[in-house]
């Protein structure tokens, strides 16, 4: 009776939080992407970020700036755009068929040619992530500084 009971509070848990077992494991899939997606920044690494990136990613960056995925991979080529620490903490993660939202906070140093190079920056964002086929790629992009040390 105890069993089934702590059974029937857990799916009742799961339905209440709208997430299912499938979606905990596009949960963690998501969360390794985004961990791929950092390292590839503080890489430089292009070739990883135009894997993870649609062909039709698009990004409002930190300099206010609305930027397709070519032009984001010309900054980092010529470095203009780099980091030197990065540090994302995912606090939201909602899927939603094959559409994934993550929200948080970010801690970056910019290096290469950033305006604020060397300089510590805290920002908030939020990025769309969608299933095609059986690949996860990020979408759309939305990030803005909301402190600079």
């Amino acid at each position: 009776m105890e069993r089934a009971l702590a059974m029937l509070i857990t799916m009742a848990a799961l339905v209440n939080s709208g997430q299912t077992g499938n979606d905990r494991g596009v949960e963690g899939e998501v969360r390794r992407l985004n961990a791929q997606e950092v390292e590839a920044l503080l890489r430089n690494d292009t070739k990883t970020l135009g894997r993870l990136w649609s062909d039709e990613f698009v990004v409002t960056n930190p300099l206010n700036k609305f930027v397709k995925k070519h032009e984001v991979i010309g900054l980092i080529e010529s470095s203009t755009l780099a980091f030197t620490s990065y540090d994302r903490q995912v606090e939201y993660i909602r899927i939603y068929g094959d559409t994934a939202i993550i929200a948080g906070s970010e801690t970056v140093v910019w290096a290469g040619k950033m305006p604020n190079a060397g300089k510590k920056s805290y920002l908030r964002f939020t990025a769309v992530w969608v299933k095609r086929g059986r690949r996860w790629q990020e979408v759309a992009r939305h990030a803005n500084i909301t402190g600079l040390q």
